[in-house]
């Protein structure tokens, strides 16, 4: 009988040992998981608020070069389709949604980038006082985005390690069952290569 309790009792105290080590990881999940959702909502707020910007800068420039009806044509539609284009922290995992949101934003950055160079064109654009601010909240802006997708990033690579490492992939594989999360990619054609300068 005594045999019997003393194997009892080691089972046991394995068991509450086991349960105490994975028990510690338990609120890990979730707790990096709401990060990165925390971050991914930080990196929504800048790019609407980049989205806020644009139909000023239009108007802007409008009232000056009226004669560059397609570029302010193409930041009013690029603008429209990076608008419409959602993605919320439960799609966090879908890595073609946030391709498609990725490409959109860009779309939008390349059309605002032809809009900024029109202004080279005409010189009392340049110095008009609205257009100067409205250029320096949006290179802010532009600089506060690649801020939040660099926490973004963070905190997806955070989570997604936390998922495959113990003692969280214990709690992970018997209670969660979450997928990682995706995060941005360089989308442009050669983002991979460094260019080449020729003088």
């Amino acid at each position: 009988m005594t045999q019997f309790w003393k194997h009892a009792r080691g089972l046991t105290l394995a068991a509450t040992l086991g349960l105490s080590v994975a028990g510690c990881g338990y609120n890990n999940i979730p707790t990096k998981e709401e990060s990165a959702k925390a971050a991914w909502a930080e990196v929504q707020n800048q790019y609407q608020r980049r989205a806020d910007l644009i139909p000023n800068l239009v108007n802007t420039v409008q009232g000056y070069a009226k004669q560059e009806k397609d570029v302010l044509v193409a930041v009013t539609e690029a603008r429209a389709k990076a608008t419409s284009v959602k993605i919320d922290a439960s799609n966090l995992d879908d890595p073609e949604k946030l391709k498609q949101f990725t490409d959109a934003q860009n779309q939008l950055s390349g059309a605002l980038g032809r809009l900024l160079s029109v202004s080279e064109n005409y010189p009392d654009l340049k110095s008009n006082q609205n257009f100067l601010a409205l250029q320096s909240q949006l290179e802010g802006t532009e600089n506060r985005i690649a801020v939040a997708r660099r926490d973004y990033i963070g905190q997806v690579q955070d989570y997604n390690l936390a998922l495959r490492t113990f003692p969280n992939v214990i709690w992970q594989t018997i209670v969660f069952h979450n997928k990682p999360m995706a995060t941005f990619t360089a989308t442009t054609e050669g983002a991979d290569k460094a260019p080449e300068v020729k003088f």
